[in-house]
């Protein structure tokens, strides 16, 4: 059971002011790095991570050479700014919650910020393109949207660069945005980040997240509600290659009553030493009667050498709630729907990429934009060409 742990006292040689502990173990969260040990590799929020390709984000040796280009494309309405430090938005979603991110946001010099105001519906989606020219680079990102205003932001990351970023949701009152985030870095880029979003009353946000690229990526998506009502859905496809690491950490903090959450990510693996881990963890607070979530984690493994590890985590504080579940499979393809599809004059090669196709279908269509859909599907394509063609 989850439980607050008095200001100053100390659990395991840390201090933790005034911090709810959660489904995630560490409660610690600061905007300053130094109240984050050095992680070794043994605590349970970094025992998946190969450190040592982290390039220094971790322990502080890593340092601002390098650049990132950030273009946004907006429609009519929508304000684009760059700010300070001392933007008050900045940091209202929530604190960060390991090193890596509070060295993100410790270190950037400028935000940016895109903002839609309240009663707004955008009929074309904001475009960030996130770009990496090489280097070691820190940044930091919010999405505003005003109370009862819709939105669709896509956020494509592209090129190379050591990058740990953070990005903040900010969606008011009865709001609906909708989030695409695509990690498609060249092969060998390094991204570590926290998403956080803070969903108003009776407000709507939808994230998916589209990891391709990168050497070593890691996200950790997190959702806080502000008010009642609020529905989160976070869907997340990702398609992990010959030696990456790809790792995605979701936290959904149930603390409000009558809310709503749903999961659901899949992953496909190949080549020797491909690694994803996907690691969901949900709290249900006691004062959160009312809520109704679920989980759900696939993974489909294409060839011999490839590792999944899955974790879905569920703690619950209330019996009064709608329901709550998980489920996490990971498997290889099933030989019935290979010989269907054979029996029926299609060949071995053709039928495997289509199984694969169909396994990513139904959260690829999640993104409602088609142009992105296209392209992400002639993505997987080129992936499987490569493993089964």
């Amino acid at each position: 059971m989850a439980e607050t742990i008095p200001a100053g006292s100390t659990t395991d040689g840390v201090i933790q002011v005034g911090q709810p502990t959660d489904a995630r173990v560490s409660a610690l969260a600061s905007y300053d790095v130094a109240d984050f040990p050095v992680p070794l590799g043994r605590e349970e929020e970094w025992r998946f991570t190969p450190l040592e390709r982290l390039r220094g984000l971790h322990d502080g040796t890593a340092v601002a050479d390098g650049g990132v280009k950030v273009e946004v494309t907006a429609p009519e309405g929508v304000t684009v700014e760059t700010v300070g430090r001392d933007d008050a938005r900045l940091g209202k979603a929530g604190k960060p919650v390991d090193r890596v991110a509070a060295q993100a946001y410790s270190s950037f010099e400028k935000a940016s910020v895109v903002s839609v105001p309240k009663e707004t519906v955008l009929t074309e989606p904001v475009r960030i393109a996130v770009h990496g020219e090489g280097g070691t680079a820190f940044g930091h990102q919010v999405i505003e949207i005003g109370a009862f205003a819709e939105a669709v932001v896509v956020i494509d990351h592209t090129g190379d660069a050591t990058v740990a970023a953070n990005v903040e949701y900010l969606i008011g009152d009865g709001a609906k945005l909708t989030v695409v985030s695509v990690q498609d870095w060249d092969d060998t880029a390094v991204h570590a980040g926290q998403h956080t979003a803070l969903v108003g009353r009776d407000a709507t946000f939808k994230s998916v997240v589209v990891t391709f690229g990168g050497d070593l990526v890691r996200l950790h998506p997190r959702v806080v509600y502000g008010a009642p009502g609020g529905e989160a859905e976070l869907y997340g496809l990702y398609f992990t290659d010959n030696g990456q690491h790809q790792e995605h950490r979701l936290f959904i903090d149930h603390d409000t009553p009558h809310c709503r959450s749903n999961v659901a990510y899949k992953g496909a693996l190949q080549g020797a030493e491909a690694h994803a881990v996907w690691i969901g963890d949900v709290l249900i607070r006691a004062a959160a009667e009312g809520t109704d979530t679920y989980e759900l984690n696939r993974n489909l493994v294409l060839t011999d050498g490839a590792r999944v590890d899955s974790v879905p985590n569920l703690e619950i504080e209330t019996g009064e709630i709608v329901g709550a579940g998980h489920a996490s499979a990971t498997g290889r393809f099933e030989d019935e729907q290979l010989f269907y599809l054979m029996a029926r004059g299609i060949p071995a090669d053709e039928a495997r990429r289509l199984v694969v196709r169909g396994f990513f279908a139904e959260l690829v269509q999640q993104i409602g934009l088609p142009e992105l859909e296209e392209r992400l599907i002639a993505k997987i394509e080129a992936e499987l060409e490569a493993s089964v063609g």
